[in-house]
């Protein structure tokens, strides 16, 4: 593929943006999540393949960094402060749930499998968080105001929240190895750090926005300083910058409120800067390795699908009926927090990243590989389980008023 490694910038750019274009449509149209078509022009257009781009290149390395923070940036920026209030201590309470029971089973299988403990905490904090993938499916059922949708939105921010403060403590004693002092450093650290950006910024930008406006271009700027700040403080005290990003973007969220922020930010983000980082990603799975890690660690794939499927239906199972909830919105809580993606991917790949002196790896690549595959199968489960959790819902709504006018031969399947 020699051929491909010499084409023209200009080329080469419009080769990757037509895969980018192509290749997520045509994930879409198998019910897969579009970062699969990412990463797959990732392998297509990477050393393993094609050779089009060079993963070392300025250029790529700075889109694919920039993409990163974005990507965990907008994930909390998604976070509905006014939602998350209307049930906050309910959402904390599956929030911690649905993190914790993927997290425990995920560090037994890692045990099992001879991971240190200190990866066995990452293995864990890559399958305790999960993505909404499944939201526009309820949104567009018109389930969104519903509790058990409003405390499963709400729990998201604990999982992502937990997993990434998780990430902080595990990378620096991996470089630095385990020192009481430094962990306690870090913990301490943490402990500032994160109120100060979820509540000191919000209070910033509130003053930002007073003094340059609220326009589009104001906004979009004050967005991607204070992003751009928070991660590089988060960095500068040994942590990673996807904390700072996400933090931000919480933080920003409750700062804006229902101004109108510019959305371009986000289409330019969503159009080149994330699909660069899922590309990036895609630099890193070598076809060869990938099956042979499906066919030599069979066991550690299983394993972590069955501690992540495992993990989120008894977390779901057992908050929904503390909570008092029926089996359709238990089954709606299941499936919406199966997929895993944006987090997941973004803890992963920094943990892949991450190398001590000896030059061993904080996962290595048989695990990277387990998480594309998680990726692919949690994705896919996750949004067939949703739309099945919605219709549900739907066809128990439509049964309401036959059974009210004495209809008592409704169709059998509602709650």
């Amino acid at each position: 593929m020699e051929f491909f490694s010499h084409l023209p910038i200009l080329t080469s750019f419009a080769l990757t943006l037509i895969l980018t274009l192509v290749l997520p449509n045509l994930m879409e149209r198998l019910h897969l999540p579009r970062p699969v078509g990412y990463i797959l022009a990732g392998v297509l257009l990477g050393p393993n393949v094609l050779s089009v781009l060079n993963p070392d290149g300025k250029v790529v390395s700075f889109f694919a960094e920039l993409g990163k923070l974005l990507l965990m940036f907008f994930a909390g920026f998604e976070v509905n402060f006014t939602q998350f209030q209307r049930a906050r201590n309910k959402a904390a309470t599956f929030g911690f749930l649905t993190f914790a029971c993927p997290f425990i089973f995920a560090i037994g299988i890692a045990a099992a499998v001879g991971y240190s403990a200190n990866a066995c905490a990452v293995v864990g904090a890559i399958l305790a968080s999960h993505t909404l993938l499944g939201l526009p499916i309820v949104k567009d059922k018109g389930l969104m105001g519903l509790e058990a949708t409003v405390v499963t939105v709400g729990a998201t921010l604990f999982t992502d929240m937990l997993s990434i403060l998780v990430l902080a403590i595990c990378v620096p004693i991996h470089v630095q190895g385990f020192e009481p002092v430094g962990v306690m450093k870090t913990i301490a650290w943490l402990v500032i750090y994160v109120p100060a950006v979820l509540f000191g910024l919000s209070w910033l930008v509130e003053r930002l926005l007073n003094t340059f406006g609220t326009s589009r271009v104001s906004s979009a700027l004050i967005m991607l300083v204070t992003m751009a700040v928070s991660a590089q403080v988060a960095e500068w005290i040994g942590m990673e910058g996807i904390i700072g990003a996400f933090l931000a973007g919480v933080s920003l969220k409750r700062a804006f409120g229902e101004l109108d922020h510019d959305e371009s930010l986000e289409v330019m983000s969503q159009a080149l800067f994330i699909p660069v980082f899922f590309i990036a990603a895609g630099f890193l799975v070598d076809f060869k390795v990938f099956f042979n890690t499906l066919s030599h660690h069979s066991l550690l794939v299983l394993g972590v699908l069955v501690a992540l499927f495992g993990g989120k239906w008894l977390a779901a199972e057992a908050a929904g009926r503390w909570l008092g909830y029926g089996h359709s919105e238990r089954e709606r809580m299941f499936a919406l927090t199966i997929p895993q993606v944006a987090a997941t991917l973004a803890v992963a790949l920094v943990a892949y990243a991450t190398v001590n002196a000896s030059g061993q790896r904080l996962i290595d690549q048989a695990m990277l590989n387990a998480t594309v595959v998680l990726v692919i199968a949690s994705s896919l489960l996750g949004l067939i389980l949703t739309e099945r959790a919605a219709r549900l819902v739907k066809q128990k709504q439509a049964e309401a008023p036959l059974r009210s006018a004495g209809f008592a031969d409704a169709p059998p399947g509602a709650e």
